[in-house]
């Protein structure tokens, strides 16, 4: 887990992990951009106060690696709309363990 803190006070949280999630092993209606190591942003949750937070959580992870992969549930828009913004692409349905299924993206970064 990771914070977000402005003076001292923390305005979010998120979950990253650098490995293979289990979850996004099998996708449906469409396709990974590359099958390069990558890490995962999971629960990104702000107290509303900042503006540019889902910016500077993907610009820490894509720090760490060069592929970041995320999901989000159908009827989530703005994270759909936040994510496409900050250079992620759709690529197709994944399953988590309860069988819910969720939209999944891919970023690559370029250095």
């Amino acid at each position: 887990m990771y914070v977000y803190k402005v003076d001292g006070q923390v305005h979010a949280v998120f979950a990253f992990i650098i490995g293979e999630d289990a979850t996004y092993a099998y996708i449906e209606d469409g396709r990974w951009l590359n099958n390069k190591p990558y890490g995962t942003i999971h629960r990104i949750a702000s107290d509303g106060l900042y503006k540019g937070v889902l910016v500077k959580c993907v610009d820490y992870c894509a720090e760490q690696i060069d592929n970041l992969r995320a999901d989000t549930h159908h009827d989530n828009k703005i994270m759909q709309h936040l994510l496409e913004k900050n250079g992620f692409e759709r690529c197709g349905i994944i399953y988590l363990q309860s069988g819910a299924p969720r939209v999944a993206y891919h970023r690559r970064n370029i250095r």
